[in-house]
């Protein structure tokens, strides 16, 4: 008997049979682990005599499966930022302790890194099914590594010919070398294998400096067809950097710090300055992620200056209507409004801002406090942290509300409704949905983490704080903190959990060592998300400095999936979880 039209991948075992008749015989078809999930039909063929006989069945492949953990594909694992994983089925309020859980790894790459790692699960790299960690550092290489492992799979130079990295322009924010410093963001069912976009910065023989847009194979790391593409923009305003009517983007004036976001067939990027070196403005550019080509384009700032966005590394979020939302530095912004409430020149320096995405990249919403000028002249910028997006809540009277959380340098939390952002009354801020003031004890150069109605907070000095919400009010006072305070520039938490259950909120201490001093160890540390006086466990807890992670990077969050905690370093990525037994 012969077995025809078996799909790529798939055995049959034995391949043919020599039926006699009475007899029982079977045969075992076998997937290859690389094998492509889908449907065939199979067609079994005999022949008796002068005789053929032939039958069909239908036979589907399903995809191999490693784990049921989560993709992690963007910065702070979803477009709401909202830092939490809540399909954590390994790491739970028990085993989290300097006794069962500890460093169990580190995975070395060739510059520090600034960008949070990613996560792909069951992706098939070097023909084998594998849990894949994506790293990107600033020295312009992003690394594939076996997540069960710590094998690395590859590794890739986005380097042009001839090129270096950056020199930190005399800025100590990123330093010693500027490469990729924001999030990169990745697209699994973009391309035959999916792809990572990412944006490197360069400086060639002549000295001049380049950003690029790369979209990298998941699989090999190689340059998809396109790829890079040269960033460039021009925008019509009169403000910092114009020319005939245009404000223009100066590769050199600009570092890409926030992290990319994917959103319906776009990559969106946002662009900040080094320190405050003039001029500059705020940029906000959109690329096709099949053609790499920009789509869009938009200066926040275009007839003034500053303006730039950069939230801690925090990316721009998104709704599900396809709205952008992020906080913008200190920066010009006109208090002479259109009948609209909006600035009669167009410039929103120092404000929480809502962009629509249909068809011209627009500001359709805002919120500025109203001594924003005065905030914006002594560097006292909302921007300065990062925003999260919640999920919809209902009060009292039974209202959703849509509501945007952030917090800057003026250490007030402010909560808009994103259906009526307030926008500027030069009077007050009543204007705004909800202002808590007086409970952070630093300013913040962090991005807030959502679980079970809580947002969890971590500003510069201050402890770790967990604000409730009741009623979709934030409440006016921490429910419990740590003991623990955060040294600049705080920390942007992750929180793992199992549905809502084994609330963890992991939080660094990692601050980065002024030039000339010896590099800071950061810690990790681990809280119960019901009370954050109780602390599970933190990596000095064990003796001999088993669990040190390394120097710590300014812009670094944890990244938590699969029963591992991932905290990148100077130098590597220290890998966390469950210590084997001996």
């Amino acid at each position: 008997m012969a077995i025809t039209g078996l799909p790529a991948g798939v055995t049959a075992n034995p391949a043919s049979l020599t039926l006699t008749p009475g007899t029982a015989q079977s045969v075992t078809l076998t997937a290859a682990a690389a094998t492509a999930a889908g449907a065939a039909t199979v067609t079994f063929t005999g022949t008796s005599g002068t005789l053929s006989h032939a039958a069909t069945v239908a036979l589907t492949v399903q995809a191999a499966i490693l784990t049921n953990a989560p993709d992690v594909p963007t910065y702070h694992y979803d477009n709401a930022r909202d830092g939490l994983n809540a399909s954590e089925t390994i790491l739970n309020l028990t085993n989290v302790n300097a006794t069962q859980f500890g460093k169990i790894g580190f995975d070395t790459v060739d510059g520090l890194v600034d960008a949070e790692p990613l996560y792909i699960a069951n992706i098939t790299v070097g023909g084998a099914l594998r849990n894949v960690l994506y790293v990107a550092t600033e020295h312009d290489s992003v690394y594939a590594f076996d997540a069960d492992t710590g094998a690395q799979l590859w590794m890739t130079s986005i380097l042009g010919t001839g090129e270096t990295t950056s020199d930190d322009h005399k800025c100590d924010q990123i330093t010693p070398e500027i490469g990729i410093t924001s999030t990169p963001v990745i697209d699994r069912k973009q391309g035959p294998n999916g792809t990572l976009f990412t944006v490197g910065m360069t400086k060639d023989a002549s000295g001049a400096y380049h950003h690029r847009l790369h979209a990298l194979d998941l699989t090999t790391g190689t340059e998809i067809s396109g790829s890079p593409t040269e960033i460039t923009g021009t925008y019509p305003g009169t403000g910092a950097n114009s020319q005939g009517g245009n404000v223009v983007f100066d590769p050199a004036q600009y570092a890409e710090r926030a992290a990319l976001l994917l959103l319906n067939g776009n990559i969106y990027l946002a662009w900040t300055s080094h320190c405050d070196i003039q001029p500059y403005t705020g940029w906000i550019m959109g690329y096709s992620e099949s053609t790499l080509q920009q789509t869009q384009i938009l200066n926040v700032t275009p007839n003034g200056s500053e303006g730039s966005i950069w939230m801690s590394g925090d990316g721009l979020a998104a709704d599900s209507s396809g709205n952008i939302y992020f906080l913008d530095a200190n920066g010009t912004f006109e208090t002479t409004l259109t009948s609209g409430g909006l600035p009669s020149s167009g410039d929103y320096g120092n404000a929480m801002i809502k962009l629509s995405t249909s068809g011209t990249l627009a500001v359709a919403d805002y919120f500025n406090e109203y001594n924003t000028v005065s905030e914006s002249g002594v560097d006292t910028d909302l921007g300065s942290g990062g925003e999260i997006l919640l999920p919809d809540l209902t009060d009292a009277t039974g209202t959703v509300h849509h509501l945007i959380v952030g917090a800057g340098k003026d250490m007030n939390i402010y909560i808009a409704d994103r259906d009526n952002m307030g926008k500027y009354n030069s009077t007050g801020d009543s204007n705004i949905y909800q202002q808590v003031s007086g409970q952070l004890a630093g300013k913040v150069y962090s991005t807030p983490a959502y679980f079970n109605n809580t947002i969890y907070y971590a500003a510069e000095t201050d402890s770790l704080k967990a604000f409730p919400i009741t009623n979709a009010q934030l409440a006016i006072a921490p429910s419990s903190q740590s003991a623990t305070p955060f040294p600049y520039p705080g920390a942007t938490p992750g929180i793992s959990a199992n549905g809502t259950t084994n609330g963890i909120v992991w939080a660094l201490e990692s601050t980065k060592a002024s030039a000339g001093f010896a590099p800071i160890p950061a810690v990790l540390h681990a809280y119960d998300a019901t009370n954050l006086a109780n602390e599970l466990y933190n990596s000095n807890q064990a003796a001999n400095g088993r669990d040190v992670p390394g120097a710590g990077n300014k812009f670094i969050t944890p990244l938590i999936v699969n029963g591992k905690v991932y905290v990148g370093t100077t130098t590597g990525v220290a890998v966390f979880g469950l210590i084997p037994a001996s």
